[in-house]
């Protein structure tokens, strides 16, 4: 029997959080469907001839190089005999019901992250002995006995190290962090499993001498905001393994946007900007229902390149207009100066009236 929810406001340093993450999802539950596909290499995603990309693969396909978000065309370049299927999203969606209604024997307190990942607060519960340990390998079991899907899971402290816990021991793993070895473990961790740390920023961080949270920690709060701004200080943070974000059990929407693979590569910044007036109507049609609610703080563009290297741009702004956009566009293209594959474009929006201003999450 699921306990009362437990406090939310419990101290940072009493947390219990548990963050789980189905392995492989999309794939696995083509194999639950399919045993024949169990262990051949085995990717779902969208087709090569219309330009599709990865979405996730099996572990077998990943021992040749496929990931996600991988062009399907490389992936089949990497491994011909690839067994490409396109999805069943319903079926998906309805076995993720299921293991969320796994989840909510638990705790109440339980924030979605996508289809098949999510943080639970288990700080109060008197389950399995008040042990978040013990309650995340009843789930991970509960969820492979009713569903046949494996999950791996990550314990600590605070979201940012329960989430690099669960991908520790992947595939069906588990890595528990506990007080006593939260700052060794931090300082071990290559900065490139900090969130929001992508290629450009660990190249900035390499060419300061950093390549470890240890080495970050040398680093001055000031020098990071120098380097980085706003993003500065929450690296200094994260190095030292400091996150008090809570678990949010609604997920407010900061940002809408639309975006569009094309057919063939746009080849210069001109057939980039002649894509703008569609994309802006896809995306006001995108915000009309929440024109009377959310305000447009701000606007932003996404330009991925035929090389498949992204870059994005942004900027505040109440009243965003069709040169704003064009003039981020040719912000963003200078960046890499060559084929588009895809273009996006967005709007960050406000808070609701009366509410704080969130913290902005990356919008694409």
């Amino acid at each position: 029997m699921k306990p009362a929810n437990p406090a939310p406001d419990a101290p940072v340093s009493a947390r219990k959080i548990i963050h789980l993450d189905c392995d492989c999802f999309f794939a696995a539950v083509e194999m639950l469907e399919h045993p024949e596909w169990r262990e051949i290499p085995l990717a779902v995603g969208g087709a090569a001839e219309r330009r599709g990309v990865i979405a996730t693969c099996n572990y077998p396909a990943r021992e040749y190089g496929i990931h996600s978000a991988m062009s399907s065309a490389r992936a089949l370049q990497l491994c011909p005999q690839l067994k490409l299927v396109s999805g069943n999203m319903a079926r998906y969606r309805e076995i993720a019901d299921r293991i969320f209604a796994i989840y909510r024997r638990f705790t109440d307190l339980i924030e979605p992250v996508s289809i098949d990942e999510a943080y639970l607060d288990v700080s109060n519960s008197p389950l399995c002995g008040g042990s978040a340990t013990r309650i995340a390998e009843a789930i991970r079991q509960q969820v492979r006995d009713e569903t046949g899907i494996t999950v791996s899971a990550g314990v600590a402290q605070n979201k940012f190290l329960a989430k690099v816990a669960s991908d520790w021991n992947k595939p069906d793993g588990l890595c528990v962090i506990t007080p006593d070895k939260q700052s060794e473990f931090v300082a071990q961790l290559p900065v490139k499993k900090i969130p929001g740390v992508g290629p450009r920023t660990q190249e900035k961080l390499m060419g300061l001498g950093v390549g470890t949270c240890a080495e970050l920690q040398s680093v001055s709060l000031m020098e990071l905001q120098n380097h980085f701004g706003r993003f500065g200080e929450r690296l200094w943070q994260l190095a030292r393994g400091e996150d008090s974000r809570e678990v949010r059990t609604h997920r407010e929407r900061k940002s809408v946007s639309v975006e569009h693979t094309f057919s063939q590569d746009l080849p210069d910044l001109a057939s980039c900007l002649d894509q703008l007036d569609p994309l802006l109507e896809d995306l006001e049609r995108r915000y009309e229902r929440h024109r009377d609610a959310r305000q447009v703080l701000g606007v932003v563009v996404k330009v991925k390149f035929s090389d498949f290297t992204q870059t994005t741009a942004e900027c505040r702004a109440e009243q965003p207009h069709k040169g704003l956009y064009a003039s981020l566009i040719e912000e963003a293209w200078y960046r890499g100066a060559r084929p588009v594959r895809l273009l996006g474009v967005g709007y960050r929006l406000g808070p609701r009236e009366g509410e704080a201003e969130a913290e902005q999450l990356p919008l694409f």
